[in-house]
């Protein structure tokens, strides 16, 4: 199983709204991601808006192809993208870039 973690920046003037979107994810998503292999999916909000996210899947590269192809997270892409900074034309999961793990206890 591959971890993945990756960090955003929430918009300060969002943190409010983005905590509310993600306390009512729509079942559709949430079902989509459960069908293309994320697993253990955590997202963390610092309150600067720092965003740190975690998910397991056996290869995230397939895992996020696969959301790509489900219409879907096009919609909830498009929806998110208003709440992030710096993302550069990219959409929030286009700018999703795996950190490096240094450490692990297994």
């Amino acid at each position: 199983m591959q971890r993945v973690c990756f960090l955003l920046k929430v918009r300060a003037d969002r943190l409010d709204e983005y905590r509310e979107r993600h306390a009512a994810v729509w079942p559709e998503m949430l079902q989509a991601l459960s069908d293309t292999g994320w697993h253990n999916y955590s997202l963390f909000l610092r309150e600067d808006g720092l965003l740190v996210g975690y998910v397991e899947t056996e290869d995230f590269t397939a895992a996020r192809a696969a959301m790509e192809a489900t219409g879907i997270n096009a919609r909830w892409q498009a929806e998110m993208a208003p709440f992030f900074e710096s993302l550069d034309g990219a959409r929030p999961d286009e700018a999703m870039t795996p950190l490096t793990e240094v450490f692990h206890l297994a």
